[in-house]
């Protein structure tokens, strides 16, 4: 039997084997496998890395089709392969260039075309598309050099970069010149029509764009360009809404198109479709991480729900691009009131108020911000072309007054703390002016011509001088001349309205609210209709804006004012609501519109809180006193209502309404002798349009009498 060997004993004095050589043996070997297999890999690689003509080939066909279909963004990924599949191939860097270029790429286009050159290209076949790649980067004289230099084979592309470039230099007749060149050089070229409706478009010649555009269209119905034009004239012809659908068949085209995402999410927001315009930032800035214009439209976003803190942290990644621009200036502006910042508020809003001096909204934002710093009597001289205005609001006359106030003067503060407190405007003015005649003249030839901008002050003083005919000639001639320009037949319509011809002035208020229906457009024609008589076609133009644009603040009020006035109280309410959504708790002429709608809806308690807070804010405003009264009224507390009433009639006796609704509380709590005195005081009154309702409460106390 065999037994298992038993382990020997170590002789005290020897050590264990070593292990040392056996180690590093292993080790060695383990590193040389790992080298063998780095080799592999690297040997792998510099063959995955050779040119690929065949590939390079495919990728390029597949771009060209890309670029064919209007799909700017799936060619550039094509032709990014091409360029990796062949480094080498000057075809796949110049297809990357278009691709680039029709993304608006600018510095990417001319490093593509620049590595096509050194590769191999002709410098002649590359003429006209660094032209526009220079252009792009805001250097037009040097893109008009560079496109000259275009072979006659590239001539309908070096046409369209010498329009957009002598567009940018300012020179008007020669863009135009350029623009009908290329038409004639290729009339069935969708292209070219784009490049001349976009030509008049920023010409102000928008018949002609909309016409241009839609023979764009026609052509080819899929071209990018083509619809993203037409959006913008559907939007500026018809409204927010209209548009969607073309920004919608463009982005089919291309769905990472940047500058199509942009216009969309804009148009979106301001159709008040905020998750999609949110969605439609994101996508914008997977294709440019850091877009600013994205940015920018989610700072406003933001900002509208009084997340101030987010909206300045996206302006200010946004860059001072855009903050230099008038909505990041505005936006600005508004964000440093907010915080305190107000030097840095004056700063950006003086200098939108330079840019834009009709911007109303700028001045007011600038004026708080100077009487905020101390500056009063410059914020009374930024608001005093406001205030001159018969329509100035409540806000605007406060400023002043309270402007007035700081400096010492009373009696000027109280003249303007009395015309805030009154609940009736006068009609739209002009913006004033004390400069002569002689001195408007020069100031208009100096201007270009037939601008009505430059125009309109000499026409005014004209007409305050007493010669409005002569003002009407020289605004009809000026319409003649620029058909396709809706400034120019609003140009007519306001010397109508100033002459007081209300009737003549809806037709070329028409004229132009058919070229372009915005809210200034949609605001002169209402008046015009409804001071001529025409309060039905008013409604409808008014319900027609509204459909577009639902958001829009001055038409949701005017709505509401008229909902009112007929009886329409839940919709008074809806509309006014929406606009307290969006502009807060502390105007008081909206919170009294509130309360009077609510006391005409039934809801007597929901009406007096409105009033309420109201009153808390501006207790001497009549029509705050009104709607306090008249809330009070409807809730059973005539003892109350009547007290308020009468001093609301006592603040403001030519106001109409006031004198009714004391004379309504009158007759409810069986005062007949008063309610018949107010009732006879409202019958007089201009402007009382009850009257049907006011004889047969006089023919009802006259029975109880």
């Amino acid at each position: 039997m065999t037994s298992s060997p038993e382990p020997r004993r170590r002789r005290s004095g020897r050590s264990a084997p070593r292990r040392g050589p056996m180690l590093r043996r292993v080790l060695v070997f383990g590193l040389c496998l790992g080298a063998f297999a780095v080799a592999i890999l690297a040997f792998r690689s510099v063959i995955a890395d050779r040119p690929d003509p065949a590939a390079a080939r495919e990728a390029l066909a597949r771009s060209e089709a890309y670029l064919k279909a209007n799909n700017a963004s799936a060619a550039r990924s094509q032709a990014f392969g091409a360029v990796r599949a062949d480094p080498a191939w000057g075809e796949a860097h110049l297809a990357l260039a278009r691709a680039n270029l029709m993304l608006d790429e600018g510095i990417a286009a001319e490093a593509a075309i620049r590595r096509a050159i050194d590769s191999g290209v002709a410098p002649a076949r590359t003429h006209a598309l660094m032209a526009h790649a220079i252009l792009l980067q805001g250097d037009p004289r040097r893109a008009l050099i560079e496109s000259r230099k275009a072979p006659q084979a590239d001539r309908l592309y070096a046409l369209r970069v010498q329009t957009r470039a002598y567009t940018a230099g300012g020179n008007l007749a020669a863009a135009q010149e350029a623009a009908m060149a290329a038409v004639r050089l290729a009339p069935a070229s969708a292209d070219a029509w784009t490049e001349l409706g976009r030509f008049r478009l920023n010409a102000g010649d928008i018949v002609g764009a909309i016409e241009a555009s839609a023979k764009a269209v026609d052509l080819d119905k899929g071209n990018t360009d083509a619809l993203v034009l037409r959006a913008e004239l559907v939007r500026t012809q018809y409204g927010l809404v209209a548009a969607l659908p073309w920004f919608e068949r463009a982005l089919q085209r291309d769905p990472y198109r940047h500058a199509t995402l942009i216009q969309y999410a804009a148009t979106l927001g301001d159709a008040g479709r905020t998750r999609e315009m949110l969605a439609l930032t994101r996508r914008a800035m997977e294709v440019r991480p850091r877009s600013p214009q994205a940015l920018y439209i989610q700072a406003v976003l933001a900002a509208r729900a009084q997340k101030f803190g987010l909206a300045r942290q996206l302006l200010q990644r946004a860059g001072g691009g855009v903050g230099q621009l008038p909505g990041g200036l505005l936006l600005g502006g508004a964000l440093d009131l907010e915080e305190g910042a107000y030097a840095r508020a004056i700063e950006k809003l003086r200098g939108l108020v330079s840019l834009q001096p009709m911007n109303i909204g700028a001045r007011k934002l600038l004026a708080t911000a100077l009487l905020r710093s101390d500056a009063s009597k410059n914020g009374i001289d930024v608001l005093r072309p406001v205030v001159e205005r018969g329509d100035a609001d409540s806000y605007a006359l406060s400023l002043v007054a309270r402007g007035y106030e700081r400096i010492g003067e009373r009696a000027e503060a109280a003249r303007y703390f009395d015309r805030a407190a009154l609940p009736v405007r006068d009609n739209a003015g002009w913006f004033s002016s004390d400069d002569s005649l002689p001195v408007l003249a020069a100031a208009a030839a100096r201007g270009p011509r037939d601008d009505p901008r430059a125009t309109l002050p000499l026409l005014r003083g004209l007409v305050e001088d007493g010669r409005g005919q002569e003002a009407l000639s020289r605004a009809q001639d000026i319409a003649r001349r620029n058909p396709g320009a809706p400034a120019s037949a609003s140009l007519v319509g306001d010397i109508l309205m100033l002459l007081k011809r209300p009737g003549e002035a809806v037709a070329w208020y028409k004229t132009s609210a058919g070229i372009r229906f915005n809210e200034p457009a949609m605001l002169r024609l209402v008046e015009a209709l409804d001071r001529s008589g025409q309060r039905q076609e008013a409604s409808r133009t008014l319900a027609l804006f509204l459909s577009q644009n639902p958001l829009n603040l001055a038409a949701l009020r005017l709505s509401a004012h008229w909902q009112a006035a007929a009886g329409e109280f839940d919709a008074a309410i809806d509309s006014l609501e929406a606009i307290r959504l969006r502009t807060g708790n502390r105007d008081v002429a909206l919170l009294a519109e509130l309360a009077f709608a609510y006391a005409g809806a039934g809801e007597p308690e929901r009406a007096a809180r409105y009033a309420e807070a109201a009153y808390i804010i501006a207790p001497t405003n009549p029509a705050v006193a009104g709607a306090m009264g008249w809330a009070l009224t409807q809730g059973g507390d005539h003892v109350g209502g009547i007290e308020l009433l009468r001093k609301a009639v006592t603040l403001a006796p030519r106001h109409p309404m006031l004198r009714w609704q004391l004379a309504q509380a009158y007759a409810d709590a069986g005062r007949s002798a008063e309610a018949v005195a107010e009732t006879r005081a409202a019958l007089e009154t201009p402007g009382f349009t009850d009257k049907g309702a006011a004889e047969a409460l006089l023919a009802k106390l006259a029975k109880l009498a």
